[in-house]
Parts: C-alpha cells; sequence; structure tokens
C-alpha cells in the first residue's frame, strides 16, 4: 500500500478501523511519519480545525495522534501542544473523549523526557480546563513508565502549589491535588490543606480525607498503583488501543443492544429495532459516578 492510499484510508470514519492501512502506516513509518505530521499541523491551526470539525466524519487526525505517539516522535509534540491550546469548543469538536481518555498520554508519549512544553500548558490560564489536567496527568504517566522520577514530578507540582498555577480554577487545582495524591507526595500534605482551606480544590472531585487516607498507605503502594493503572501508559499500540473505540464497533453494539431487547417480556410499543442511539464515549462530569461500576467518582477513576 503506497503512503498516499494509507493516509487516504485513515482519513474517514469508517464502520470498522482501518487494520490494513495502519499496519502498514507502521510497516513504513518513515516515509508515512511526514504526512502524519502534516495532518496534525493542519489541525493545530485553528482554522484548519474548523475545517475538519465541520466536515463530521474526519478522523486522519486521531490516527495521526496514535501512530506518532506509537512511533514515539517527538516532532509531533509541539504541534500536540498547540492543539491543546485550541478554544475548548474546537478541542472538544476534534478530540471529544480522547482529551481525557488519550491526550496526556499522547503527550508523555512523544515528549523524549522533555516536560518543558507541558509544563507550559499546565501553566496557561486561558487553555482548556480538560487539556490541563491531561498534561498534569501526562506527568504521572511519565512516572509509572519511569522516564521521570516522582521526585522531580513532586518538586514540580510543589512549585505549581507554591505560585506557579495562578488562576483559581478548581478544576486545576484538583487536578493538581490528584497528582500530587497519586505519587503520594506527602511532602506536599502542608501545600495540599492550604488549597482546601482557601477553597480552591473541589471536593467533590476529591475530599481531603481521601487524600489523607492515601497518603497512609505510603510511596511503595502508591507507586504499583499507578503502575498498574491502565489509564497512565505510554501509547504502544494503535490497533490495540484505537481499535477498541466504541465508534468501530457500533454493529456488535446494536446487535448486543438488540439481543438484551429481545431477552425482556413483549413490549407491543417496542418495533424490533429503534435502538436508541448513544454517544460512543460520553462526556462524564467529573463528580458523576464512575461508569466502570467502582462506585468511585469520575474524576477518582476512570477519568484519571
Amino acid at each position: 500500500m503506497e503512503v498516499a492510499e494509507i493516509v487516504a484510508q485513515l482519513e474517514r470514519l469508517k464502520e470498522n478501523f482501518e487494520r490494513e492501512a495502519v499496519e502498514a502506516a507502521i510497516a513504513r513509518r518513515e516515509e508515512v511519519t511526514p504526512e502524519l505530521l502534516r495532518i496534525l499541523e493542519e489541525i493545530a491551526d485553528p482554522e484548519g480545525a474548523s475545517r475538519r470539525v465541520a466536515e463530521g466524519d474526519y478522523m486522519g487526525h486521531l490516527y495521526a495522534l496514535y501512530l506518532l505517539a506509537q512511533f514515539r516522535e517527538t516532532r509531533a509534540h509541539p504541534l500536540i501542544l498547540k492543539i491543546g491550546q485550541l478554544p475548548s469548543d474546537l478541542l472538544d469538536g476534534l478530540l471529544g473523549d480522547f482529551v481525557t481518555e488519550g491526550f496526556g498520554n499522547a503527550l508523555a508519549s512523544t515528549c523524549g523526557g522533555d516536560i518543558s512544553g507541558i509544563q507550559s500548558l499546565i501553566e496557561n490560564p486561558a487553555a482548556d480546563q480538560w487539556a490541563r489536567g491531561a498534561a498534569l496527568g501526562s506527568l504521572a504517566t511519565l512516572v509509572a513508565a519511569g522516564i521521570k522520577s516522582r521526585e522531580e514530578i513532586a518538586g514540580y507540582l510543589g512549585e505549581l502549589f507554591r505560585g506557579k498555577l495562578t488562576d483559581t480554577n478548581d478544576i486545576a487545582w484538583s487536578d493538581l491535588v490528584v497528582y500530587a495524591t497519586d505519587l503520594c507526595a506527602t511532602e506536599l500534605l502542608g501545600d495540599i490543606e492550604q488549597a482546601y482551606a482557601k477553597g480552591l480544590v473541589d471536593p467533590g472531585i476529591i475530599e481531603l480525607s481521601e487524600v489523607n487516607q492515601d497518603l497512609a498507605k505510603g510511596t511503595a503502594w502508591a507507586l504499583k498503583r499507578l503502575a498498574d493503572n491502565p489509564h497512565r501508559k505510554l501509547i504502544n499500540d494503535t490497533i490495540e488501543e484505537f481499535g477498541r473505540w466504541a465508534c468501530f464497533h457500533r454493529d456488535e453494539e446494536h446487535r448486543a443492544r438488540r439481543m438484551d431487547e429481545l431477552s425482556k417480556p413483549y413490549d407491543p410499543e417496542w418495533d424490533g429495532n429503534s435502538v436508541p442511539y448513544k454517544r460512543d464515549t460520553p462526556k462524564i462530569g467529573r463528580n458523576e459516578p464512575c461508569p466502570c461500576g467502582s462506585g468511585k467518582k469520575y474524576k477518582k477513576c476512570c477519568g484519571r
């Protein structure tokens, strides 16, 4: 498969995941990388982003994000950072739930160990709050992957507490507390308590009692939990990680829902076909219960 054909295959949302084209892209990594970077360059510009959002079915940028992250392509990193600073409506239109579910791991996978750009995004009060949270999460991913030490990242979080986080956005401050807790940053407990005392943290996302409970479990426990967290992993396998998205399995979900309906008592009002459409990966409020059934709030569970 030629490079132009690979890119064309990846451009649009189709019924099935473009596995053959992705395999070809991986096999021809050096040749396809410039084209994938070009895709990100286009959507990093607000005009290009608006144009692609308006098309409704454009998918090239998501394939590019996954593949370039898998390739550990550092040239993609500044482009991903620019995308993270797009206006919130454009960012949501382009990436949807990928902002909270994969964007941070894409940042971690392409930074090459340099976190200066990630820090700039975190500290930018004008940037989308979900993107800033994902950037904070990328630092935890780097610790989980052994690329950065707990001490280095905890030290930077301390700088955020003590002046580098200049705005009062409660999501940004709550995320800061969440990731300080994930790293068992007991050295920051005084800063955390001050943030609660100033009303900067949303206790609906994480309560101070939860912070104390987790910190009491120790660093070894915290780092093991972080390493085991499937949401704090570098992107390694586009086929496995992107290919399982629900948008590529609508027929399977439709059949499953129909079988579920058929197993219920007869309803004369049901026509046997009109199964309500659901958004593939709903945007879940951070204070809402996690859909995985853990009983925790989304931000403390799968939304990390």
